[in-house]
């Protein structure tokens, strides 16, 4: 009786809905609960229904419930349960022609139970058997649903398919039960007339009576069970789809780091049992054409099945593995697509994929294109499934685009704008399914480059379309201008996902970012919700220089990415701070002092910024000239650091050979050869410094006016960047105050020059021009 000790508190909680569909009329609750020890005890799961051998053992069984059910009634002092039970245990006589069906429902039952507990036990979190809230929305306000995969649904529609079985088994026996009855009706009044006072013949009379009415009864039955099968199942697959898109969404976003499970497990399954559901449906639907021929209803369940299976059937084909999103032209890329009813397809004949790509006009048009765009080579592949895996995949491992058509520009826009998509087609059949399915799935847009200096533009393209796309959109199209807050977001999560840390901006860093893209270095007021446009992001060149905020950005994540990681993640990089604000923050320092910060007049560069003396006995900023790529892999920042000598504490006040004393390279050994080994050395000469204004003596003030303190204790380390989301560093005040212009310093400015926008010329020109006048920062 344990089980059903675990599942009589449930029940409460079990809509009327699963209580009929677990409890049938030919086994009502009531048989459940009053012989539930005797039932429990009974060993059900070592019968084989289909074994016509172990029919005597079933009606011995049969036998003993219908004894027990009557004691039970008898001794109940309920007159009205009394009355119930002696009814329900003369109904059990239908089972008394197919005694193993009683084996079946008892056993289904208990299965039922003890899979719903399981499902307690599983969502623990939340009341028993209600259902689970949608999860929250993401960014962009799309949907995310409980990641439960439809499992509730899938075994509620399981349990509607049963019941349809069962309803429609016991027809079989009603009808067959009907047959009889009249056949010895028929044989009696072939003796004699019907006699009124014959109570044989009344009674016979009377039983065929009750079974007609019985089986019209069961008959509606189960054609309303048909119906709102076929309505679970519609809800139940729009649950599905919906998911898909969820998931197609989520590796969209991925791009810019967003968190991602591709595990397309759960999905497969889902779509497998709800294929599995369809076709027991439409073979239930069958069933009763061949019963009841055509009745009402019939014609519109069976086209509602039909378009459901070819949702389903459209809808599984999904790209795994997406090709590049910056594809160039004469070069290998993969990718994969794989098909959720893999081991749902017909064998014989193999399944060819197709792939071809396609221009954005031609993605929004949703059939396949007449007009080639591109010529693709090694553009097919064929579905193969992997037994161990249970997947069934098309891999394109020597995909490559030899060349590509280009729609005609407007005004400003250049090749690395336009976005293509490869789009991929195939036609299958299903089993159990006459025709063959036309399928097809498209993957995320790309950009099609020709030269190596298109990359970073071309990723920009990538970048604010994955970030500011809407759930659903018409091919391709994004908003001109975002929030900053929202750019914010996306900067930050690519920010940690190229670099690969866990250490994000803060809000200070956006603030200079902001103050950068906007060129508004004097405002202090929140940028928040201050709209920033695709030119402001990656066509418009930032005041004084001569690259965009993008190739800027860029320029960062890939020098702390390739080079600076450690550092980062360790907080010992200031991180995006101007010049002129440099001076509220080292202004009550000694000489020496230093930070490192992002160079914002040169891509990929840090510098040191320190406090050193001036010409009059004072004290002003120094900035040294940045190092990049190319200098710090000659020589590491933890050397330059150790071999500048007017360097000497990191900020807040730290001594910089502890600090950096990890970072430092240990000296070559002697050469076997005989020769003396030699290193590069970082010298600095102070006198030739640029410098911002000398430091006034005044009260010790952080870049928006507000008083500083001490705040770091004695580790550098501890404090300064939490690695969580929406740290904030403790040398930051809580809010941005709105107290009037910060602090100016000269600023050195870089001529700028146009940007040539042909094809083939237009990056290596850019690269050209990004190299001309680089200022010292």
């Amino acid at each position: 009786m344990a089980l059903w000790a675990q599942m009589t508190p449930q029940l409460q909680f079990l809509p009327t809905q699963i209580l009929n569909e677990l409890y049938p009329d030919t086994f009502p609750l009531d048989v459940r609960h009053y012989l539930a020890s005797w039932i429990e005890e009974q060993r059900w799961e070592n019968f084989d229904v289909d074994n016509m051998e172990q029919e005597p053992q079933a009606r011995r069984l049969l036998d003993q419930m219908v004894r027990l059910l009557q004691e039970v009634a008898q001794h109940n002092p309920n007159v009205v349960e009394r009355v119930k039970l002696q009814h329900i245990s003369r109904n059990l006589s239908v089972f008394q022609q197919q005694p193993m069906q009683l084996v079946r429902t008892v056993r289904d039952i208990l299965r039922k139970e003890r899979h719903l507990l399981t499902q307690v036990g599983m969502h623990s979190n939340f009341p028993p058997f209600q259902q689970i809230p949608q999860g929250p929305p993401a960014t962009n306000g799309t949907p995310q649903p409980a990641r439960e995969d439809g499992k509730t649904d899938v075994d509620n529609l399981v349990l509607k398919v049963l019941e349809i079985q069962n309803c429609r088994q016991t027809l079989h026996q009603l009808q067959e039960d009907l047959n009889w009855e009249k056949q010895e009706m028929e044989s009696i009044q072939g003796q004699n007339e019907l006699d009124p006072q014959n109570s044989d013949q009344v009674t016979r009379q009377n039983r065929i009576q009750q079974l007609e009415y019985n089986y019209s009864v069961c008959a509606k039955k189960r054609m309303q069970l048909l119906q709102e099968a076929v309505c679970a199942l519609e809800l139940c697959q729009a649950s599905l789809i919906l998911r898909i898109k969820s998931w197609r969404w989520e590796q969209h976003r991925a791009t810019i780091g967003v968190q991602f499970d591709d595990n397309l497990g759960p999905l497969q399954t889902w779509c497998e049992q709800l294929l599995g559901v369809n076709s027991n449906l439409r073979q239930e639907l069958m069933l009763v054409k061949r019963d009841h021929g055509v009745v009402e209803q019939f014609h519109t369940l069976q086209e509602s099945l039909a378009h459901v299976l070819q949702t389903l059937i459209k809808n599984s084909l999904v790209v795994d593995k997406q090709p590049p999103q910056v594809i160039k032209t004469q070069s290998k890329f993969s990718t994969t697509v794989r098909y959720l009813l893999g081991e749902k397809m017909a064998p014989g004949k193999p399944v060819l994929l197709k792939a071809q790509i396609i221009t954005e006009a031609q993605a929004r048009q949703g059939v396949v294109p007449n007009e080639n765009v591109g010529e693709l080579i090694n553009s097919t592949a064929i579905l193969e499934h992997n037994t161990a895996s249970k997947n069934t995949c098309a891999t394109f491992r020597n995909m490559s685009i030899r060349k590509i058509k280009r729609a005609d520009r407007k005004g400003s826009e250049s090749v690395t704008e336009e976005k293509f998509a490869l789009l991929f087609t195939t036609e299958l059949t299903i089993t159990g399914c006459e025709s063959p399915y036309s399928i097809q799935a498209i993957s995320l847009p790309v950009v099609v480059i020709v030269h190596g200096s298109q990359e970073i533009n071309a990723m920009a393209t990538i970048i604010w379309d994955c970030a500011f796309s809407e759930p659903d959109r018409v091919p391709f199209i994004v908003p001109e201008r975002v929030p900053w807050k929202q750019m914010c977001e996306a900067l930050s999560s690519k920010f940690m996902s190229e670099v690969q840390t866990q250490r994000c901006l803060d809000r200070y860093n956006f603030h200079f970012l902001a103050q950068k893209i906007f060129d508004q270095p004097d405002i202090t007021e929140d940028f928040s919700n201050m709209p920033v446009s695709w030119a402001q992001f990656n066509k418009e060149v930032l005041p004084g220089r001569t690259f965009t905020f993008w190739q800027w950005f860029e320029g960062v994540m890939d020098l702390t990415k390739k080079c600076l990681r450690d550092y980062w993640s360790e907080g010992l990089i200031f991180g995006f701070i101007g010049k002129q604000h440099l001076h509220v923050i080292l202004q009550n320092k000694p000489n020496g002092t230093f930070l490192l910060r992002f160079s914002d007049s040169e891509i990929g560069g840090i510098t040191i910024a320190y406090v050193g003396p001036s010409d009059n006995g004072g004290r002003k900023i120094q900035n040294i000239q940045p190092f990049t790529k190319k200098d710090l892999d000659s020589a590491g920042l933890g050397d330059r650091i150790r071999d500048i000598n007017c360097i000497t504490h990191v900020y807040p006040d730290l001594p910089k050979n502890e600090v950096f004393k990890k970072f430092f390279t240990v000296p070559s050994p002697p050469n076997p050869d005989g020769y003396l080994p030699f290193k590069l050395t970082t010298v600095v000469n102070p006198g030739d410094q640029r410098s911002t204004a000398s430091i006034p003596p005044d009260t010790p003030m952080d870049i928006f006016g507000q008083p500083m303190s001490n705040v770091y204790g004695q580790n550098m380390n501890q404090g300064i960047f939490s690695p969580l989301p929406q740290s904030t560093p403790p040398y930051m005040p809580e809010q941005i105050p709105g107290q009037g212009p910060l602090y100016q310093s000269p600023m050195p400015q870089a001529s700028s020059s146009e940007e040539i926008d042909m094809e083939a010329l237009e990056g290596i020109l850019s690269s050209i021009c990004q190299n001309t006048n680089k200022d010292l920062n």
